[in-house]
């Protein structure tokens, strides 16, 4: 019996866009700013943001060292934001009839200069706060772990205080959902171009 729905953030409840924070990073000049970047994981300083390994000030000084020319760390910041490119509201309302029937978890590879803003400013559309939409969240620079490593998956189910069993996990990366998988969780695949809202209602989850 399902309880629980844990829900990944970007391409599944939150659209993303990898290209435009490649092209925002390039515009300053960061050197092979593409390489930096995967479909489901970063590299560099940004991987060591995400896992909790750097702090902010940490992550500005050492991407300055690959830009040619002056920027500052709102230059820096509003590039990265620019792989976020919203949450519609229909999502958000959605989120919140689920939470009617079953208890909300959000388990996110992030970083701290997206979450401190375009993410938290995101969920406040329907004049709410971020944390008005779930029972608990966790985020990989908190965890200092990454999906699909499986002791992310330890630590949420372990804070959140939820059995495996009981909790079906969405993602638009099949490989973290097979990591979820070996571990006991349900899972379900958001394609691009899919809501999650239909994904879950295929299975009777509504």
């Amino acid at each position: 019996m399902i309880k629980n729905i844990m829900f990944d953030l970007g391409g599944v409840i939150m659209d993303i866009e990898k290209d435009r924070c490649v092209a925002a990073f390039e515009r300053l000049g960061l050197r092979d700013a593409s390489s930096f970047f995967g479909d489901y994981s970063q590299k560099g300083p940004f991987l060591k943001l995400e896992e909790g390994t750097m702090t902010v000030g940490e992550f500005h000084s050492e991407l300055r060292a690959d830009i040619d020319g002056d920027v500052t760390d709102e230059d820096i910041d509003s590039a990265f934001c620019k792989f976020l490119i919203g949450i519609p509201t229909h999502r958000l309302a959605e989120l919140r009839k689920l939470r009617e029937h079953y208890r909300v978890y959000l388990l996110s590879n992030t970083n701290p200069i997206m979450w401190n803003s375009k993410i938290k400013d995101e969920f406040t559309h329907e004049g709410l706060q971020r944390e008005d939409y779930f029972d608990g969240m966790v985020t990989s620079f908190e965890a200092k772990a990454l999906k699909p490593e499986a002791r992310i998956f330890r630590y949420a189910a372990e804070k959140f205080g939820i059995a495996p069993e009981e909790t079906v996990f969405l993602d638009d990366s099949q490989r973290n959902l097979d990591a979820a998988a070996r571990l006991g969780f349900h899972t379900l695949l958001v394609a691009p171009g899919s809501e999650f809202v239909d994904v879950l209602a295929d299975k009777g989850i509504k």
